[in-house]
């Protein structure tokens, strides 16, 4: 029955000879000599995950921590492994711990949490280097947990508080300043906009000043036109005068009304001379317009 071995896929059996290494056994059937052979050690090829024992370290800070991790290996020969080594598993968590310790005294408290990987690829490093004559490979290193004292746990806690707290004052007067800075510009453009509609409002009515005294001006001169037109039409001259006439009587009635004292012309009597009067400026007007303008240039000389 010890004759015929079959060893199992990913797994690595190493037979001695009478006492002495001989070879390593393969997946497969294989066939013993009975009585001076025999399978010493057996070993799975398979990656291994080991469980590194918590431990205390202490920082470049002087403060103890407790960490554990995990770490993965995997045989890569057989032979080496048997006889380099009498546990590699118990010989690698030792080395692990150690270097761990070794690393955590050379930094901080406070980048113990930062640096993990820069940590796990030291102590990675540290095995690989010296599991090499184990026949062994360690892939990877992970550190579980890191339990600070729990005095130090409430000052990380209150100094996290702190920052927390420091963080949200700075973002609340952040949008304080940026709140005032956008109230302060909307009350700028408010005051632009009206500024601009006040100017515009008074180019408008300036305009409209403008228009309506041009228009009145024009419908004035129209008026007085239309007027001298009338009287140099024939029987104009006559309306004139009786023009003249009624609104000097109703103006001196209207004297007459406005006080108790009334101050009268000594020529009351004589209507048809002031109006005659008046006649005579308006000809003499009349006539100046259609005189020729005189010509203007310099005095004579000497």
């Amino acid at each position: 029955m010890k004759t015929a071995r079959v060893v199992p896929q990913r797994q690595a059996h190493v037979v001695e000879r009478l006492g002495k290494y001989h070879k390593t056994l393969e997946a497969g059937f294989h066939i013993l000599v009975p009585f001076i052979d025999r399978v010493a050690y057996k070993h799975s090829l398979k990656e291994v995950a080991v469980d590194v024992p918590s431990q205390m370290c202490i920082t470049k800070d002087n403060i103890a921590i407790e960490i554990d991790g995990v770490l993965y290996m995997q045989v890569l020969d057989a032979k080496a492994a048997s006889y380099g080594i009498d546990n590699y598993f118990f010989a690698a968590s030792q080395l692990a711990q150690t270097t761990l310790r070794s690393e955590i005294g050379k930094i901080e408290l406070d980048r113990t949490f930062e640096e993990r990987d820069t940590i796990n690829a030291s102590v990675i490093e540290a095995l690989d280097k010296a599991s090499e004559p184990w026949g062994l490979k360690i892939t990877r290193y992970e550190i579980a947990n890191i339990k600070p004292p729990q005095s130090v746990q409430d000052a990380l806690e209150k100094q996290m508080r702190a920052e927390r707290e420091r963080r949200a004052q700075i973002a609340l007067s952040e949008g304080q300043r940026e709140a005032q800075i956008n109230v302060a510009e909307g009350q700028k453009q408010e005051v632009i906009k009206q500024s601009e509609a006040k100017k515009l409002s008074q180019v408008n009515e300036a305009e409209g000043k403008a228009r309506e005294i041009e228009l009145l001006a024009n419908a004035t001169a129209d008026g007085i036109r239309q007027i001298a037109q009338a009287i140099q039409a024939p029987g104009g001259q006559a309306a004139v005068n009786l023009r003249v006439a009624e609104q000097y009587v109703k103006e001196f009635g209207n004297l007459a009304k406005q006080g108790n004292t009334l101050i009268v012309p000594q020529n009351l009597s004589d209507i048809g001379g002031t109006v005659a009067s008046l006649a005579k400026i308006l000809q003499e007007s009349s006539a100046s317009k259609e005189m020729p303008a005189k010509p203007f240039g310099p005095p004579p000389i000497g």
